[in-house]
């Protein structure tokens, strides 16, 4: 967007900004953009800004509140909000974004761009209902609108109202073919079968000269599952190998920044707990690999009248982050883990009860599946003493065949390499194990093979580990109607079922570096 005369941006102290943001001078960059905002101090743009710079310089305590401050101002320009809505969001500041959101009006005043903005905030933070209601009134004002649709779908997946969304998904790509999503929906949420697939569309949309590397990726996937449903293995694994190629030269990833992050928590002392609260909620940390299980297990517990399923979550992240001042990206870094040793974790654990507040209702537990919080442990076992720990463990061929061949946005970039996952999986059982071993009965391993094959025994013995009675309403996961924002968003909404052949088992040929990589560690 151009500048205006009396923009911000127009001011020759935004330009110097810019400019040494753009050599990665984030000193320089900050202090232009701080004597900015001293002669604009009204200008949401500026402090937006600053909580940008601050964020690529490592800071995370002035990012934030930066962003605090923009947001308190209430802007309206649809811009700011659409900017400044994302970075809230970054910083799990859920109260802020709602004020904003509500600072802007009726929903039908509400520019369409706006209303996509916050609602792909609300679904990432899990308020799949809240996101629906923007995105509903987003349709209302251009009922064929291929990206409100396309958003739409993915909610409605989320919501488990599957023909809803396959609706939504056919009329965008009748309108918009070129849009990889929309076949990615529509290979998602139902079985591909002989006589209905979308093989030869996703065939030609691969072909479209120009795709980048993501929608190819993306393209990938879908085709690998349509091929995967028809049964046709060679051309599913040639489809697999396609988006795995795809989705690999955009990453940044080296294993031994793994190892060595493990190295480091492993070589932490452990520390003393912080106090436990008289009466405070109990959460439920479901930790293990992705793909293994976790959101089947949180789907059971939230059948619980007294227990809150809440999804994958990065309040604990957050809570660390901000205590050590430092803003990394993903779960945790060598950062975080080297300044943890200075921080309050009383206060980590008494930020992120109060910021889960707003989420909860009267239940006295909630689950907290956030699969690779399996690195925080030695954090949240120490912040949170009245904590819980559920560990899913699954065979490490299924688990990691399951993440390969999953498209992930921008976590697990392990995932795409079979030697690169087999060397994730030995770290994450070598953290496993010394978590075991240096907080012993604070974990508890649940085993998915004998959950899928007796769901209530498995789960008394979850329940009498998490406090909680077992209630047989776990076992109806057919009644739920949370949203379920993971991969595993159309499976979870059937029966529990136990497999006889395990899904790698047709590729098992081709999976031999995985098999030989997981053999050797």
């Amino acid at each position: 967007m151009s500048a205006r005369p009396g923009d911000a941006q127009a001011d020759p102290l935004w330009q110097q900004a810019e400019w040494h943001a753009s050599r990665k001078e984030w000193p320089q960059a900050i202090a232009s953009f701080q004597a900015l905002h001293a002669r604009r101090p009204g200008d949401a743009r500026v402090l937006v800004q600053l909580s940008y710079v601050h964020s690529l310089a490592g800071g995370y305590r002035a990012a934030r509140d930066h962003a605090l401050r923009a947001a308190a101002l209430g802007p309206r320009d649809p811009a700011i909000v659409m900017e400044l809505v994302a970075r809230l969001r970054t910083f799990n500041a859920a109260q802020a974004l709602h004020a904003l959101v509500k600072a802007q009006g009726p929903l039908d005043r509400i520019p369409i761009p706006m209303l996509l903005a916050i609602a792909a905030q609300y679904s990432y933070l899990n308020e799949q209902d809240r996101a629906l209601a923007l995105l509903d009134e987003a349709r209302r004002g251009d009922p064929g609108f291929p990206p409100t649709l396309l958003a739409r779908a993915q909610v409605l997946m989320y919501l488990g109202r599957f023909d809803d969304a396959q609706v939504d998904a056919r009329t965008a790509v009748k309108r918009a073919p070129e849009l990889p999503q929309g076949w990615w929906l529509l290979a998602r949420l139902r079985k591909q079968t002989a006589d209905a697939n979308v093989v030869a569309e996703l065939r030609a949309q691969l072909q479209r000269p120009g795709r980048r590397p993501q929608e190819v990726a993306q393209l990938a996937e879908a085709l690998h599952k349509a091929l995967d449903d028809l049964g046709d293995v060679e051309g599913a694994w040639s489809a697999l190998e396609l988006m795995c190629r795809a989705k690999r030269a955009t990453l940044d990833y080296r294993a031994d920044d793994t190892r060595a992050l493990v190295d480091a928590l492993i070589a932490m002392p452990a520390g003393a707990s912080a106090p436990a609260v008289e009466g405070a909620r109990t959460p439920i940390f479901i930790v293990g690999m992705h793909r293994s299980g976790t959101t089947l297990l949180e789907q059971l517990l939230d059948g619980h009248p007294d227990v809150r399923g809440v999804g994958e979550l990065y309040d604990f992240t957050s809570q660390m982050r901000r205590a050590t001042d430092h803003h990394c990206r993903g779960v945790i870094d060598a950062t975080i883990v080297e300044r943890a040793s200075d921080i309050d974790f009383a206060d980590v654990g008494a930020g992120y009860l109060r910021d889960m507040e707003w989420r909860l209702g009267k239940e006295r537990w909630f689950t907290d599946k956030l699969p690779s919080n399996f690195l925080n442990l030695g954090f949240i076992l120490r912040a949170l003493p009245n904590a819980k720990v559920l560990r899913m463990v699954r065979d490490p061929v299924e688990t990691c065949f399951s993440n390969l061949r999953e498209l992930f946005s921008d976590a697990n970039p392990y995932s795409y390499d079979q030697r690169e996952l087999a060397a994730f999986h030995h770290q994450y059982e070598r953290l496993m194990a010394h978590w075991h071993s240096a907080w012993p009965g604070r974990v508890y391993d649940v085993d998915y093979a004998a959950l899928t094959r007796d769901p209530e025994t498995v789960m008394r013995g979850v329940a009498a580990f998490c406090g909680v009675s077992f209630d047989p309403a776990m076992l109806a996961m057919q009644q739920r109607t949370r949203g379920v924002a993971t991969a595993s968003a159309v499976q979870v909404r059937d029966k529990v079922v136990a497999r006889d052949v395990p899904k790698w088992a047709p590729y098992e040929a081709h999976l031999q570096p995985l098999i030989e990589g997981l053999r050797e560690a």
